[in-house]
């Protein structure tokens, strides 16, 4: 169940990183209030997570689907850039997470 937990605290950690750019500096509520949420659910997941995982681990896969989530719909919600080196990237990030998850006790 940890890493499920850990699974959708990514998720919704991708939901707060992406919120911040529709909120334009915290000037427009709703965006905003979906930020914050979205911010305090993936806390409260990974603190969950946290319970069964090392924190290294887990901070570590947390911030790579995180990391992943949004370099994606970066590329697919604002026209970013799509480039051999930064899909290698990407893809360094995910064999990161799965290497982790591998590695793991948990």
């Amino acid at each position: 169940m940890a890493w499920i937990y850990l699974l959708l605290a990514g998720l919704f950690e991708i939901g707060f990183a992406i919120g911040l750019k529709y909120t334009e500096g915290f000037t427009r509520l709703w965006p905003s209030l979906g930020t914050a949420a979205a911010a305090a659910v993936s806390l409260w997941l990974l603190t969950q997570a946290l319970k069964a995982i090392p924190v290294g681990t887990a901070y570590a896969v947390w911030t790579g689907i995180g990391a992943v989530g949004v370099a994606t719909l970066g590329i697919a919600l604002f026209a970013e850039s799509v480039t051999p080196a930064r899909l290698l990237c990407i893809g360094l990030i995910v064999a990161g997470v799965i290497g982790l998850k591998l590695a793991s006790p948990a």
